[in-house]
This record gives C-alpha cells, sequence and structure tokens, in this order.
C-alpha cells in the first residue's frame, strides 16, 4: 500500500488527510467543492463537478476510506499562507482502473486538480516531478495518466514530470506514462 506523501516548499504543502485536519473537516469540505465546482478547473473534466457541500463532504469522506482501503490515495495541495486546499492529487490504483476501463495493462493512474484560481502559477509544474519521484521511490513501477488531448496545460506538466504520450486513449483523451529512466 502506499505510504502518504508529504512535500512542502515556500509556499504549499502536499499532504494527505491527517488526523488533525479532522478538526478542519468543514473548511477542507468547502475548499473541495470550490476546486470541483469551478468552471475553469472543470473545463476539461466536466463529471468530476460537485454541486453542494454535502456532495463535498461525501466525496471527501469517501475518499479518506478510500486512502485507508488502498483503492484510491487523495493527496491535497494546501496554499500555506492562506491555509487552504487549493489543489487535489490523487492516486488511483490498478484494482480501481480495473473497475472503470479495459486497457492492456494497469498501472496506478494519476489526477490532479487545481483551482482556477492558482491557475498559471506553475503549481502543479513544482510539484508534480517531486510526487512522481516519491511515488517511484516507493515501488511503484508504472503511473500513468489520461487528459483531454485538447488540455495543452496538462500535457506541459506532465511532459515536465517526464510523462511520455502513449497512445490514443479514446475519441477524447490520451495516455501518457511515466518515463522511469528520468527518475533513477
Amino acid at each position: 500500500m502506499l505510504k502518504p506523501i508529504d512535500y512542502e516548499s515556500e509556499r504549499l504543502c502536499v499532504h494527505s488527510f491527517r488526523p488533525y485536519d479532522l478538526q478542519r473537516f468543514d473548511q477542507f469540505a468547502l475548499d473541495i467543492l470550490s476546486i470541483l465546482s469551478d468552471d475553469f478547473t472543470l473545463k476539461f473534466i466536466p463529471g468530476k463537478r460537485l454541486n453542494t457541500i454535502v456532495e463535498a463532504e461525501a466525496f471527501l469522506q469517501t475518499m479518506i476510506v478510500n486512502f485507508h482501503n488502498g483503492r484510491n490515495f487523495m493527496h491535497f495541495i494546501t496554499d500555506k499562507k492562506m491555509n487552504r486546499v487549493i489543489g487535489i492529487i490523487d492516486l488511483i490504483s490498478p484494482k480501481v482502473a480495473r473497475e472503470h476501463y479495459e486497457i492492456e495493462k494497469y498501472p496506478y493512474f494519476i489526477e490532479f486538480y487545481l483551482s482556477g484560481l492558482a491557475a498559471g502559477t506553475s503549481i502543479m509544474s513544482e510539484i508534480l516531478p517531486a510526487i512522481v519521484s516519491n511515488v517511484i521511490s516507493q515501488g511503484i513501477t508504472c503511473i500513468g495518466a489520461v487528459i483531454d488531448r485538447n488540455n495543452t496545460a496538462a500535457k506541459k506538466v506532465l511532459e515536465k514530470a517526464s510523462f511520455l504520450y502513449k497512445s490514443r486513449f479514446d475519441i477524447l483523451q490520451d495516455f501518457y506514462e511515466t518515463d522511469l529512466g528520468n527518475y533513477k
């Protein structure tokens, strides 16, 4: 099972849901609702939209349980000055990928969502290489990502984190995979 990832810079902290975050559960739910209801954030992933605080609370509760069951490993990007979650990184296990996709092989998949307020600030370009390196150091030999082929910003972020284009995934999306040679 994947261990929680901790990354910290001067402005950001990437972390799983920690025991003391329970005191801030309501704020986490509000922050998640803000991210997953933001039109800019959801431009290429409209199916991830949350509409109410009740949906955000249920989403957060499910993600906490899934983390501890090894299904997927959600981490939060917290802006340290604002003390708010401004993004989400989700590592999806091969087991969960099998439940949703029919593909030749099942790596861990990574998804990331960043608040529209934080767009264009190179946050994902800063942290994704460190996150991928951490995951690889834990023995995960392959990480995949599926992105809308029109999402040029996500393509650039993945390429900076040493993901390589592998193939078309479906009519709208492309499949990328880590290049482990750049992490050794």
